[in-house]
């Protein structure tokens, strides 16, 4: 019966992993301080991009495991901190898509690769892993937006860490086919033109997750 139930389980979470690995996908997509990085250090050499986007998987994996294990906490006990972060999160999500839309108005829009790159093994894990840990957008997803989709008769740190997981693979598995294309991706990114169209995509991804989070059942 336990083992039943075991599956019964596992089966309403992978339900749910492909319309989450589609979101995961698409904020992976939005240009920010992430995809940036990457570009960045793509242009130096694919092995420092490899190492860090290892850095930067490494640091979902520990945003998700600090969701699993403080919310998990909370929300036993309260029901109202659940929605109270959840609608945080979309106010906060909506504000960046505006704030990232305003951003037009200036050259090249919100999206650039300007800054150092790391060419050190030690150097670029580093830069990758301190770039998602200080990356708020990855803070929301991991606090606000992944224990929306663990269904209710899941354990929620669990699900917490098995869908940080996927969605860690979702990313690293987008940043890596954009290392390999990079020598096209770098001449298509220095048009300004392209990077106001990024700037453009970047708040209207912004805001689907801030949508998707808010008409999301609760647990």
């Amino acid at each position: 019966m336990k083992a039943a139930l075991n599956r019964l389980f596992t089966m309403s979470l992978l339900h749910i992993v492909p319309a989450f690995a589609l979101t995961a996908l698409v904020l992976a997509m939005v240009p920010g301080q992430g995809v940036a990085m990457v570009l960045r250090q793509a242009i130096v050499g694919a092995r420092c991009a490899y190492t860090s986007v290892a850095g930067n998987s490494v640091g979902l994996i520990i945003w998700g495991c600090a969701s699993a294990i403080g919310l998990s906490q909370i929300f036993a006990r309260s029901h109202l901190a659940l929605h109270v972060l959840k609608y945080a999160g979309v106010a906060y999500l909506s504000f960046l898509s505006v704030q990232t839309l305003l951003e037009l108005r200036n050259g090249f829009g919100k999206f650039d690769d300007c800054g150092r790159a790391r060419v050190k093994p030690a150097s670029a894990f580093r830069l990758g892993l301190l770039t998602n840990l200080t990356n708020v957008k990855a803070a929301v997803f991991a606090g606000a937006f992944i224990p929306e989709f663990v269904p209710r008769t899941f354990s929620l740190s669990t699900g917490i860490v098995a869908l940080g997981l996927a969605q860690t693979t979702v990313s690293m598995c987008w940043y890596l086919l954009l290392v390999s294309s990079i020598d096209r991706a770098s001449v298509i990114l220095a048009k300004p033109a392209v990077r106001r169209w990024l700037t453009g995509f970047s708040a209207a991804g912004l805001l689907l997750v801030a949508v998707v989070l808010l008409f999301t059942s609760p647990r």
